[in-house]
């Protein structure tokens, strides 16, 4: 696949945040017959030999980029493409198979699977969030009540978080992660699982953390959610950038090849009166 670029998203002037240096990323599974007792173990160490039944996934695949400050990012791309293995190496969780990255503070993951303590009450998860994002606590006191009324779970705070639905779980997650403004924040799916109120007040805190100088990663399949949060999108198939540039013009053409169905409606909505696009904006193929 050949990479495709879509104008510009931002001043190329504007300080770079994350620098991706043709990274290739291996995570290795490995069977459930792998165990076969400790001497065996000892000796595979010794000679260096896999364990049985592991299979390595080369997930990306020589990917570069440039995320400079006041952008916000979309990942898109089917399952598999690579997108939430990418934020994690970003984020400091996956070391490169070959290649470099290189970021401007520390970046901060939240995904739906981010670490809260299921025992412990959402109160308790509150503190320790933000203590865990460098708060103090008196910053933690001044943000606690903005944090509880942004997670919207009413008197489930004072529960544990194991009583609570995915939906309430990842609000009290975003809640807790944009009470900071990031360098660099990276958010794995973690809007798809709430209404469309808290979707929309996301959206906006999104804006409005990139508008502190932040830099903003999103990896979502809800295309829409990229379109009107960001201002550029990378898609990665199998692991490699098919194209990267303005956040419509990528998701367009992404559409186009994945769901030519949405591009119709769009295009009969437009004819009907709705303009969707600008004609620099149109989707092409990559």
């Amino acid at each position: 696949m050949s990479e495709a670029v879509f104008g510009a998203a931002l001043d190329a002037d504007a300080e770079p945040t994350v620098v991706v240096d043709d990274v290739h990323l291996t995570y290795r599974i490995t069977g459930r017959h792998a165990s076969a007792g400790a001497p065996a173990a000892l000796k595979r160490m010794v000679q260096r030999q896999p364990p049985p039944g592991m299979r390595e996934v080369h997930a990306v695949r020589g990917v570069s980029l440039i995320a400079r400050r006041g952008e916000a990012i979309g990942l898109i791309g089917p399952n598999g493409s690579g997108k939430s293995t990418l934020l994690r190496a970003i984020a400091g969780l996956m070391t490169p198979e070959s290649g470099a990255i290189y970021t401007q503070g520390q970046p901060s993951l939240l995904g739906v699977a981010a670490a809260l303590m299921n025992d412990m009450t959402g109160e308790r998860n509150v503190v320790l969030g933000c203590l865990a994002m460098g708060m103090t606590p008196e910053e933690v006191k001044e943000h606690y009540d903005a944090i509880c009324e942004f997670a919207d779970i009413g008197e489930f705070i004072s529960l544990p978080m194991k009583t609570y639905s995915s939906g309430m779980a990842a609000r009290l997650r975003f809640a807790i992660a944009a009470a900071k403004s990031h360098e660099v924040l990276l958010i794995d799916e973690a809007l798809a699982t709430g209404d469309a109120e808290f979707r929309r007040r996301s959206e906006a805190r999104i804006r409005e953390l990139r508008e502190a100088a932040g830099t903003v990663f999103l990896v979502s399949h809800g295309l829409s959610v990229v379109r009107e949060t960001c201002g550029r999108a990378i898609w990665l198939e199998k692991g490699r950038v098919v194209a990267d540039g303005e956040a419509n013009a990528v998701v367009g053409a992404y559409e186009a090849r994945h769901d030519p169905k949405a591009v119709e409606e769009r295009l009969a909505a437009a004819a009907a009166g709705g303009k969707l696009w600008s004609a620099a904006e149109e989707p092409s193929s990559a």
